[in-house]
């Protein structure tokens, strides 16, 4: 991942999704990894299943880390 990206968020694809919506709804565009979609794409298995992460442009890092921990304390 291109240093201009800062992981914001790693877990199951559940939490994933609903912070992405959150992001997205507060004019961050997130980006997801999906590890083990990319693994079945590729015909291989992954030992870390549903496992997603989301990164931002550094420059909103803060702002989204804000986001997060205010919905992780809801």
């Amino acid at each position: 991942m291109d240093s201009t990206y800062k992981k914001v968020f790693g877990g199951n694809s559940i939490v994933a999704r609903r912070i992405e919506l959150l992001l997205k709804d507060n004019s961050i565009e997130p980006i997801l990894k999906d590890e083990s979609e990319s693994a079945r794409l590729a015909g291989f298995g992954t030992p870390l299943p549903d496992l997603i992460q989301i990164f931002v442009h550094k420059d909103e890092e803060i702002k989204a880390l804000a986001l997060i921990n205010q919905l992780h304390k809801k």
